[in-house]
Order: structure tokens, then C-alpha cells, then sequence
């Protein structure tokens, strides 16, 4: 990170105070990828690391050293994605070894790296879950048998969160349940067919994995991962969660008219020929 790193500029926050320090700031002072040029005590406040793990992971090469002016180092928004990043690695069981190694392969920018990260983190769904407690939850399904609570469990349906409660995971799919049940259809017979259902989700979800890893991830990491083609990997990626369900809802819409189309067709001839039988 060299010293024209920083767009030409005139001013910058330096301890909470606007000063004009053309002098002391690398290449003029704006803000890069939103971030003014900070100082090691900036850095440590920004980001709630101290700044004897900055250093620490600077000695490491796991952060890049800050360009300098004159004895002062100033760090930039690049400084800060990466820091995020490291400690999002290291909350999920990375060790500093391993993302040393993971960021070395990784030579996009901080921030396009994080995006991306964040963006496999999102969900995949706008639905808010629910926290139930049992009662609620045997309401919605219709049963109190725990059995069945384990089934929807073992489903992902719910999960337990302690003090007997539960996390309904898709209250909307909760609800069509409920429906199910005030048709007629039992509890048992209601999971059954959710587990079925879930058993081709998941091929169909494996289908648009499989889709993305062979014709965006793998090119992008053949190229040795380049740094300007981050966004275009975090870009495929966002646009693949409307294209993945808006397909999978088309389909599934023409799957159901096809056979509705066919079951009801057979029946009203079975419905027709038994007329005719009981008419002779």
C-alpha cells in the first residue's frame, strides 16, 4: 500500500478534531472505501482490536503495513476489512496459522473479500423465525407427541434454544402445517410429506451449488484468485438467490398444474366409466 494510495485531499479527522495537515497525511488525506486515514490508536478504537494484536498480525503478515509519513503510519478501509475479516475467520475456529494461509491465496481486497464471506453468511430466505414454546408448537402441529417434535427436529423445522423454548425456523411453513392439519390431514402424515419434500430441496439446492462452484469459483481460483475479480464472485453469487428460488418456484408451479392436470384427469375418467357401469 504506497503513498498514493490515498485520493489528493486537504483535510482529515485526526483525534475527533478537523485539522489541516497537508504535510503529515501520504498523498492528501479523503476518506478510501469510506474509511479516513486512521492512526494505530484510530485503528484500534475502529476496530476493537488493541494495538498490540495490530502489530501482532502485521508481524504475522497477516495485515499490510500502513503507508507512512514522515514517523507516523496511517491505515485505510482496506486496513479495517481485513481486521474484520480475521476476526469473523477466527470466531468461526480458524486458527491465525490457517487464515494467514487462507488470506495468501485470497489476494483480493479486504473489503471485496469480506462481501463475499458475508454474502455465503446470509440466508437464503427474507423469513423471520419465531421463538415458540412447546405448547405453541403443538398447537401448530397439531400434536403433542414428542416423537414428532424430534421428527421435526431432525427436519430442521425447529431447534431447541434452551428454557423450553423453541426456534421455529419458518413460521410460514409452520403455518402450512397448520392448514394441513384443519384439512384433515394428520401430523404424521404432514412431516412424511416434509420429508420428502426436503429430500428434493436438497438435490435442487445441490444442483445451483454444483452450478456456481464449476462455472464462477473454480475459474475465479484457476486465475489465481484476482484481487479486481472479487466483485464479480460476490455479484454471482447475490444474483444466484432470486435466480435459485424464482426457478425453483417456476418449475415447481408447472410441476403441479402438469399434475394436477393428470391425477384429476384420470380420476374424472374413472368417475365417468363407474357412472356408466352403474347406469347398465
Amino acid at each position: 500500500m504506497g503513498m498514493d494510495a490515498y485520493p489528493r485531499g486537504d483535510c482529515m479527522d485526526l483525534c475527533n478534531t478537523r485539522l489541516c495537515i497537508i504535510s503529515t497525511v501520504p498523498s492528501g488525506c479523503m476518506a478510501k472505501n469510506g474509511v479516513d486515514p486512521l492512526t494505530i490508536d484510530q485503528l484500534a478504537r475502529r476496530t476493537g482490536m488493541t494495538v498490540r494484536n495490530i502489530r501482532a498480525h502485521q508481524s504475522r503478515g497477516l495485515l499490510d503495513p500502513p503507508s507512512v509519513s514522515g514517523r507516523t503510519g496511517y491505515y485505510d478501509g482496506d486496513h479495517v476489512a481485513r481486521i474484520e475479516l480475521i476476526r469473523e475467520l477466527q470466531a468461526d475456529g480458524y486458527s491465525l496459522d490457517l487464515i494467514g494461509r487462507l488470506l495468501s491465496r485470497a489476494t483480493g481486497q479486504g473489503a471485496d473479500a469480506l462481501r463475499f464471506r458475508r454474502a455465503l453468511r446470509e440466508p437464503w430466505t427474507d423469513e423471520e423465525s419465531r421463538i415458540a414454546d412447546a405448547a405453541e408448537l403443538s398447537r401448530s402441529y397439531g400434536t403433542d407427541d414428542p416423537e414428532l417434535l424430534a421428527k421435526a427436529e431432525d427436519l430442521g423445522l425447529v431447534r431447541p434454544v434452551g428454557d423450553g423454548e423453541w426456534e421455529e425456523l419458518s413460521p410460514r411453513l409452520g403455518r402450512a402445517g397448520a392448514e394441513l392439519t384443519d384439512l384433515g390431514v394428520s401430523p404424521e402424515k404432514a412431516l412424511r410429506v416434509v420429508a420428502r419434500v426436503r429430500r428434493n430441496a436438497d438435490s435442487a439446492a445441490r444442483t445451483f451449488v454444483r452450478l456456481f462452484l464449476e462455472e464462477v469459483w473454480e475459474p475465479f481460483q484457476s486465475q489465481g484468485s484476482p484481487g479486481d475479480k472479487w466483485p464479480e464472485v460476490s455479484d454471482a453469487l447475490e444474483r444466484m438467490r432470486p435466480l435459485a428460488s424464482d426457478s425453483m418456484l417456476a418449475i415447481f408451479k408447472m410441476a403441479m398444474d402438469e399434475e394436477v392436470e393428470q391425477a384429476f384427469g384420470r380420476e374424472l375418467a374413472r368417475a365417468r366409466r363407474h357412472a356408466k357401469r352403474r347406469r347398465r
